[in-house]
């Protein structure tokens, strides 16, 4: 497990940044679970200090569009998918900032999809990668997994989400600590697809346990 963005001094509840939510949308698209990257790649961002948020915005929305025409492409709806990959295109070509994003084969993939549609069948989208890296949901940060846990449970796999967003603060606020109960839970919903009902039933008895603690504490005083 890496934690590049960690810092035992953040607030779990400080807003993330771009690269979090590049990262965490990129892991999800490699894994093929285009809508939800989509999901994060449009509404999961909090500015925080030092983005560029046009910029930023601008590749977040061609990301996005991205990986709509992804999944449309994926389904054979060649009209959608060729829509959603003209918006791609216009939304990467005025980026200046590609954040680490290796956008390269993500425009090509796009230009050509939105000029063959016919082929929306075969196409096969491209593998996100960022600073020479493929996110995957092996590697990602602390930060990134708490973003994509709660999402792939919003699209659908087993799971409460705003259980799984509550273990992702503990597990940031662990940081630390020495404790990683909620934060190898966590990455085990990610990495064991099989698994995911367990290991979100097993999130769910700790989330409530620790909550419990901290009421039991906080009816002390």
């Amino acid at each position: 497990m890496t934690d590049r963005d960690s810092d035992p001094d953040r607030s779990a509840r400080e807003p993330l940044s771009a690269s979090v939510v590049i990262t965490a949308g990129a892991a999800l698209f490699n894994e093929g679970q285009f809508l939800t990257a989509r999901d994060v790649w449009e509404g999961e961002r909090q500015p925080s200090d030092g983005d560029d948020s046009d910029d930023v915005e601008r590749l977040l929305r061609g990301l996005a569009a991205t990986a709509a025409a992804a999944h449309r492409a994926s389904d054979g709806d060649r009209s959608g998918a060729t829509e959603r990959a003209d918006d791609a295109v216009a939304a990467l070509a005025s980026v200046s900032d590609p954040r680490g994003v290796a956008l390269g084969p993500v425009r090509e993939w796009a230009e050509r999809l939105a000029a063959a549609p016919r082929d929306t069948g075969s196409a096969t989208a491209p593998r996100v990668r960022i600073d020479d890296e493929t996110p995957e949901f092996g590697g990602l940060s602390l930060d990134a997994a708490g973003l994509a846990g709660p999402a792939l449970a919003r699209g659908g796999e087993p799971g409460d989400p705003a259980t799984l967003a509550r273990a992702a603060e503990f597990a940031r606020e662990q940081r630390g600590t020495g404790q990683t109960e909620f934060a190898e839970l966590l990455f085990a919903y990610l990495r064991t697809p099989d698994a995911r009902p367990q290991v979100a039933a097993r999130l769910g008895d700790h989330v409530d346990r620790e909550a419990r603690k901290r009421h039991d504490v906080d009816g002390l005083f």
